[in-house]
């Protein structure tokens, strides 16, 4: 019988820490309505609403916030490099990135299927 307490205690430990891990994500999402702001230097080439408005640049809106901030890192890092991308991240904070992750995140798309 003794294990049990054990055992929920462990299992209480992990749940809490979950909880922590979620809070702490969702405290970095960052805010897409700075982050639309912020978008202002990106419409050029990936059109005001996410949508590019060139062949050569992908869309962005409703992509994951998780992709859109890796990429944007990548960039900044230069682990990713592009003529254009890898100037403009440069100058991006952890911040400016996070915001313009949730900006681009939060566009709703719809899809339609040719029939």
């Amino acid at each position: 019988m003794p294990k049990r307490p054990i055992f929920a205690k462990f299992f209480g430990a992990i749940i809490g820490l979950l909880f922590v891990a979620a809070v702490g994500e969702e405290a970095r999402a960052g805010d897409p309505v700075e982050g639309r702001a912020k978008a202002a230097m990106c419409r050029t080439c990936h059109g005001v609403d996410g949508l590019a408005t060139i062949p050569t640049a992908p869309h962005l809106a409703g992509e994951s916030h998780v992709y859109l901030s890796s990429q944007l890192k990548a960039f900044r890092s230069g682990k990713r490099e592009h003529e254009i991308m890898s100037v403009i991240a440069k100058q991006l904070s952890d911040k400016d990135i996070e915001d313009l992750a949730a900006w681009y995140s939060s566009i709703e798309i719809s899809v339609t299927l040719p029939e």
